[in-house]
């Protein structure tokens, strides 16, 4: 059933006239043609779909249109200001948390909502909220180097 749906998506206001039980994913990729966030596996269990729900990580392809009414969600494409990428995108890029990329997205939008959680978290607290997020590529050790990077330019752990 068509109903309108309002929610802030990368700081601007939106109004979709929608199926309110569409997938967030196909949503944000054929609506609204955000296509940095990917489609992975459908189910939730990859996280190439992340993106951030009030500040929380969550899977966009488990996620319908009416779970983020009235809410605010960022994608990729508005973690940066501007020109100024988001301190985790740029130690990404320095530690070469990426490989084929595919997952960079979703690895991204993960690790800012851990860090948004718990700014100052220690290795093991990293490998445990990046479990779920799959890296075919195998940069799983610049991925936590990236991680643990931008930890510290936010004042934790050395």
């Amino acid at each position: 059933m068509t109903k309108p749906i309002r929610f802030q998506l990368n700081g601007r206001p939106i109004a979709l006239d929608t199926d309110e039980d569409r997938t967030l994913l196909w949503v944000l990729r054929t609506d609204l043609a955000l296509t940095g966030t990917k489609y992975g596996c459908g189910e939730g269990l990859c996280g190439s779909c992340t993106i951030l729900v009030d500040g929380r990580a969550v899977r966009s392809c488990m996620s319908s249109l009416k779970d983020v009414a009235g809410k605010s969600v960022v994608t990729i494409e508005g973690l940066a200001h501007g020109d100024e990428l988001h301190p985790v995108q740029k130690a990404f890029m320095e530690h070469g948390g990426f490989q084929c990329g595919y997952c960079t997205s979703g690895m991204i939008m993960n690790a800012v909502g851990l860090l948004g959680t718990e700014p100052h978290p220690s290795r093991a607290a990293i490998i445990e909220g990046m479990n779920d997020n799959l890296c075919r590529c195998g940069a799983h050790r610049r991925i936590v180097a990236a991680i643990e990077a931008a930890s510290r330019k936010a004042g934790g752990p050395s």
